[in-house]
């Protein structure tokens, strides 16, 4: 039951958090957002660590790592299938198989359910499906390419699912605290080479703007800083409470999963689209869809069921 809990709220909160990703992303890019909110989430992990008893072990460290490295991998295919479009097929699809994945997993390594858990599950991934689906008139039709980047990113969130789960039971928010580091760091190198290309490229065009002209003048240091500086201040507010409640919601699915079957964690969390909807509706006055309603309906019957099986 406490699981149950744990899960539902943690997928409601990286529905927030995924919200306000997307308003932070309209000002400074996703890349930088997820860097961000991936420092964030660390401290959250050190605070968290003081209160739930970790054990510090090796094994902890390294399936949270290899989480890290898979989980910022399908951050980056995620947002590109999502850019690629269309959302409201692109979107469910990769929910959808974030779930399928480590239920399958679970299932044939031994995990076993009741029959009231087994029903949650097979209604919980209708759920996910009907809450992620975004009805658009005259969509278009997927690429190949979408789909692909779609799949591509929920096979690695099942993976970063998986991974988790081979942490010791004991580790409480240890392997969070690497998995943070790691993505933190993967973002932090991208940022930094695709700086230092644009840097050359910028360089490149004002040597020869200056071998055409009799101008000599180049910009100052402050002026760089001031141009670094501007390129992360417009959403860095809000790219860090996306990280505090990120990280908030990392930490009770990591709990979760301590607690519980992976198989109901991962159902649960692939209804993370109920948070982002939630809030759209309430902040941005989006209309609910009738199906993403009944959606949401199904994810509370879904959860109830999970609860009890």
């Amino acid at each position: 039951m406490v699981a149950v809990v744990l899960g539902f709220v943690g997928a409601v909160m990286f529905g927030a958090a995924d919200f306000i990703g997307g308003l932070a992303s309209k000002r400074i890019s996703a890349m930088k957002v997820t860097f961000i909110s991936g420092l964030v989430g660390f401290g959250i992990a050190i605070v968290g660590s003081l209160v739930v008893p970790s054990v510090m072990s090796w094994p902890a460290i390294f399936w949270g790592a290899m989480a890290g490295v898979v989980g910022s991998a399908a951050i980056m295919l995620l947002y590109a299938s999502l850019a690629i479009g269309p959302m409201s097929i692109l979107s469910p699809l990769g929910a959808f198989v974030s779930a399928v994945v480590p239920v399958t997993w679970a299932l044939t390594t031994g995990e076993s359910l009741g029959a009231f858990g087994l029903a949650g599950i097979g209604l919980g991934l209708v759920a996910v499906v009907l809450v992620g689906f975004v009805p658009e008139k005259n969509a278009v039709r997927p690429s190949l390419t979408g789909l692909a980047m779609a799949i591509g990113a929920g096979i690695l969130i099942g993976a970063f699912l998986i991974f988790i789960d081979q942490a010791p039971s004991d580790a409480g928010l240890i392997p969070l605290m690497a998995n943070r580091i790691v993505s933190a760091s993967i973002m932090g190198i991208s940022i930094a080479i695709l700086a230092g290309m644009r840097a050359r490229r910028r360089r490149a065009a004002s040597a020869n703007a200056i071998a055409g002209s009799s101008a000599t003048t180049t910009p100052g240091e402050s002026s760089a800083r001031d141009s670094f500086a501007a390129g992360w201040r417009p959403g860095l507010r809000l790219a860090a409470l996306g990280g505090v409640i990120d990280g908030t919601g990392n930490a009770l699915l990591l709990l979760g999963i301590q607690l519980g079957d992976l198989s109901v964690m991962s159902v649960l969390t692939a209804m993370y689209p109920a948070g982002t909807i939630l809030l759209a509706s309430v902040v941005l006055k989006e209309r609910v869809a009738p199906v993403q309603a009944i959606g949401l309906a199904l994810a509370i019957a879904a959860a109830a069921l999970l609860a009890l099986g």
